[in-house]
């Protein structure tokens, strides 16, 4: 893969750069993630779709940019979005996963009905797939959606609903046909939270904090035209999505910026008589963090070059969930270490470093590690092939200074 930068591209980079001196004033302080963004997220991912800077290849009829892809401009934007550590707009369920399934699978009316908003942040989406009885076994979901008329009728429960409180609407596996075998008779549908018969309760995690939520579905009622992809198909739809999750949580662009704010805690803060960075053990450890997050984005553009020419990336695509979770909570593991007895604290403490965000990262991303098993899963598979196992992630108590 040829990444020489043409003239055009280096007049891009201009272009960014210029757009980030004078706007980076208007940015808000994160990218609202996880929760309905504030009215300065939203007014920010506004400016940045107007520039091209987010929702960059959707249709302009579907209220994008429009532009052409081009892996070395998204890498370009990526890149000085990072190093200025401003946001890069907003981050979500229904913006990174959703919208591209929608793109791929979804009918004209869809398309129109959906895309804007999402990408826009008037509407908030939350995905319904994991059950109680089928975490890394999602094909042998249970709930059940029958038919009644012009409707399906939907009873079950899902759990580990990320935004489930927050959420305007719903991306959801049901078993249409449960005559079929497990992979068949799956069905894809959306809908909004706000149908009777929802409950939706919190789940408290080892943070102490409820990211995740149970959802349970009784007599629920949703139009059959509310399906995306064919009936029966839903398994087919769901992997669609699920390859386009992996690209949000293997985002090299959030990496860096945390890896940047790491550098920067290191350099900043003391231990003695000297500055944490001085200290050639956890300097070192920040040096492997660094090659790792390098190889992380070569492989992100691999699996970019693969997709703009119509390839299959295989196990390149495979690994970038499993490599950006361990690489995340190494990274907030290092902070943790560098911080010595701060880094034990947690939430309510005073002498807290970045408002506790090191320690809630660190627990949150050891869940995502080990949740459902797929970490394990991915890490046997590559073992098979022959291809060597990634790391494992060292513990917050390694090279401590405390």
């Amino acid at each position: 893969m040829d990444l020489t930068y043409s003239a055009e591209h280096q007049a891009f980079r201009r272009e960014v750069l210029d757009f980030l001196e004078a706007h980076r004033h208007a940015a808000p302080k994160s990218s609202g993630a996880a929760q309905r963004p504030s009215a300065e997220a939203v007014a920010w991912q506004k400016l940045l779709i107007a520039h091209g800077y987010a929702a960059r290849t959707i249709p302009k009829e579907y209220g994008g940019y429009g532009a052409a892809p081009d892996i070395l401009k998204s890498r370009i934007i990526g890149e000085e979005f990072a190093r200025a550590g401003v946001p890069p707009g907003l981050q979500s369920q229904g913006i990174s996963m959703l919208v591209p399934t929608l793109l791929e699978l979804g009918t004209e009316d869809q398309k129109r009905q959906w895309i804007r908003p999402t990408i826009h942040g008037e509407v908030i989406w939350c995905q319904g797939y994991s059950e109680p009885g089928s975490g890394s076994d999602l094909a042998s979901l249970q709930t059940r959606a029958t038919e009644d008329g012009d409707d399906f009728v939907i009873n079950g429960q899902k759990i580990w609903t990320s935004t489930a409180r927050e959420a305007d609407m719903i991306f959801c596996l049901v078993r249409t046909e449960p005559d079929k075998g497990k992979h068949d008779g799956i069905s894809y549908l959306i809908f909004s939270m706000k149908t009777p018969g929802i409950e939706v309760r919190p789940l408290v995690t080892m943070t102490g904090h409820a990211e995740f939520n149970e959802t349970f579905f009784t007599d629920v009622r949703v139009p059959k035209t509310q399906i995306v992809g064919k009936r029966g198909q839903g398994w087919f739809v769901a992997n669609a999505t699920l390859k386009h999750e992996r690209g949000m949580l293997g985002d090299p662009g959030q990496l860096e910026s945390r890896f940047l704010a790491l550098a920067e805690l290191m350099r900043t803060e003391t231990a003695g008589d000297g500055r944490i960075m001085d200290n050639p053990i956890l300097r070192d450890r920040l040096l492997r963090l660094q090659a790792e997050l390098a190889a992380m984005k070569f492989n992100g553009l691999r699996v970019l070059s693969a997709s703009a020419n119509g390839g299959e990336a295989g196990l390149a695509r495979l690994i970038v969930k499993l490599q950006s979770c361990e690489l995340a909570h190494q990274i907030s593991a290092l902070a943790i270490d560098a911080l010595g007895e701060l880094g034990v604290l947690y939430d309510g403490s005073p002498h807290l470093r970045s408002h506790g965000s090191w320690q809630q990262a660190y627990m949150f991303q050891l869940g995502l590690i080990i949740g459902g098993g797929t970490a394990q899963i991915q890490k046997n598979i590559i073992a098979e092939r022959g291809l060597g196992m990634p790391r494992e992630p060292k513990l917050a108590t390694e090279g401590s200074r405390s």
